[in-house]
Order: structure tokens, then sequence, then C-alpha cells
């Protein structure tokens, strides 16, 4: 196992969080064969099926039992193959494992986690709160944040995606847009995962967010270098760390009781749109899922939705209940 470590560090050059894991991965597999009496190299299928039950016994996430059978089937792999050059080179056909007895063996399947998205009201209480401090301050950097936080929670677009907009559509040697808006149309179209291209229609108090902001935005001597929509004050485009700031901070002065992020304004998009129209397609096609299994997720906030409601409205709906 030394060796095997060794090779991993030098030949693949892991990194020391990563050869930690394993060697504690690969220490539990010692331990459970030892607890067994077992010998290492004659562990089988049944004996790691076993061992990988006993974890799940112990309370080990799915994700940690997955990361402990990576590492035992990539030791038993280099194991094999060793024993194939060594059998090689003195003419044997014969090798100490003949197979590896991880193979076929998975993690229990994890439970997928629902995204976190806003309330209506919180999600609203953010969206007031920002375009409050930009009719008040009318400074650049609030203007545009109102601008931004608008867009995500009216359109549901991913944080690349975001700060993928140009102020209109170019495409030249130069540069060739990626996402941008057709402010006649009040539509947005981005550049989204497998590079494919979706629009997205954008509602009525975002567009005027948005203008207002463009109408600051070429004020700014530094905006005639950059096509982007969403630029500092240097005339840059946004960075990601830029955004997720000065959202989180947003969210703290409008009062919210959780860490926002922009993905939560997508879920939260999803999420209220769901809600009011009940079209799961429709959904699909403004989120740019390839599957409508990854849209479906949001069904189960729906109904999580619905059981709040249920649960504050009823006479009866929390009788019985402790």
């Amino acid at each position: 196992m030394q060796e095997y470590l060794y090779e991993l560090h030098v030949l693949r050059q892991l990194s020391p969080h990563t050869l930690k894991a394993y060697r504690m991965d690969l220490s539990e597999l010692q331990t459970l064969a030892a607890d067994d009496t077992i010998d290492l190299l004659k562990v089988s299928n049944a004996h790691v099926r076993r061992w990988a039950g006993r974890l799940h016994s112990k309370g080990k996430s799915s994700r940690t039992i997955a990361r402990a059978l990576s590492a035992w089937r990539g030791w038993y792999d280099w194991l094999t193959e060793k024993d194939a050059r060594k059998d090689a080179q003195a003419g044997r056909i014969t090798a100490n494992l003949v197979a590896n007895p991880v193979d076929d063996v998975k993690a229990p399947k994890r439970l997928k986690s629902l995204p976190k998205a806003l309330s209506v009201e919180q999600a609203l209480s953010l969206v007031n709160q920002a375009v409050k401090e930009a009719e008040e301050k009318k400074d650049l950097e609030t203007v545009r944040d109102a601008a931004i936080i608008d867009l995500l929670y009216s359109s549901g677009l991913r944080l690349s995606e975001l700060l993928g907009i140009d102020v209109m559509q170019s495409k030249d040697r130069q540069h060739e847009s990626a996402g941008w808006l057709d402010w006649d149309a009040a539509e947005v179209t981005v550049l989204g995962k497998g590079g494919k291209r979706r629009s997205v229609p954008i509602g009525g108090p975002a567009m005027q967010s948005l203008k207002v902001w463009r109408a600051a935005r070429d004020l700014l001597e530094q905006a005639d270098a950059s096509m982007a929509l969403f630029i500092s004050a240097t005339g840059a485009r946004l960075s990601p760390r830029t955004v997720q700031a000065r959202l989180r901070t947003l969210a703290m002065r409008a009062g919210l009781p959780t860490h926002v992020h922009p993905h939560m304004m997508r879920h939260s998009f999803a999420s209220h749109v769901l809600q009011s129209s009940q079209d799961l397609r429709a959904v699909q096609e403004m989120l740019g899922h390839a599957s409508i299994a990854s849209t479906q997720i949001y069904t189960s906030l729906d109904f999580q939705h619905l059981a709040q409601a249920y649960d504050k409205a009823h006479p009866r709906a929390k009788a019985g209940k402790a």
C-alpha cells in the first residue's frame, strides 16, 4: 500500500489532500479485513459488499463509501497489473489476483437533496430592496446590482450565462457574443450548458431595471471598450465572485435569514413559475435543461410549498402531532 501511495504521489502527482483520503480509505480496508481475519489477497466480491454495508450501518455517507470503494478498486487494479508484469517477466501465466474484488460493487444511492429556493415573499423582498437602494443612491454599483438581481429572478439564468451577456449581439473577428439582450422584444439569448443557445423572456420590471442600468453604463468612458452588459467601474466584465459577494451582502441588508447565492435565484425562479403555471415543459425550456428529469425536482419543492400552506391553513393539519 505504501508503494502504491508513493506512485500516486510521484507519477500521478495527486494532491496531499487526495493522498490523505486514499491513505485513510486503505487503512479502513486493512481494518475490515483484519476484523474478519481475511488476507487482503484473498478478499472476494462478497467480502467487499459486506464491508460496504458495514460502513453504511455505521452512518457513513454514500459519498464517503463511494470514495472508499474507489480507493480500494484502484489499489486492487494496481496489484493485478503489478502481478501480471511480474508473471510476464518470469514466464508465468498465473497471478495472485485473478479479478478485482471491488468490481461491480457500488455505494448506496445518495438521496438527492432538494435545491434551496427562497419563498415568493423573500424573493420579492430581495428584489425590492435592490431596486429601492438603486432609486435612493443612484450610484453605479447599486443600479447595476438591481438590474442583475432583477434579471436573475426574472429569467432564471445561470451566473455564467448572465456574465456572458453583451449589450447587443456582436460577431466579428475580434469578438463573438455568448449572449445578448433584445431590448425591443424584452428577451435575452444566452449560451447554456453543452453549447446550446436559448432565449428567455424578461419581465417588465426587470426590463425597466436593465434600461436604468444601461443609461448609467453608457455614461462611463470605459464602457466603449467593452461589449459586456454588466461591467465594473473600470469597464471590465464582472467576475462571478463580485456578483456572489454583492448578492450576499444585499440579502443581509434585506433581512433574509439565509445565505443567498446566484443559483438560489435560479431555483426560486423555477419553483415560483412552476407553482403558478404547473407547466413543467415550459420551465424546462426556460431553464435550458436537456432532460425534463432535471426539471422534475422542482415539483418536490412545489409539493413542499403546498404542504406548508396546508399545515398553516387547515384547522386539523397538526392534529395528532406531538
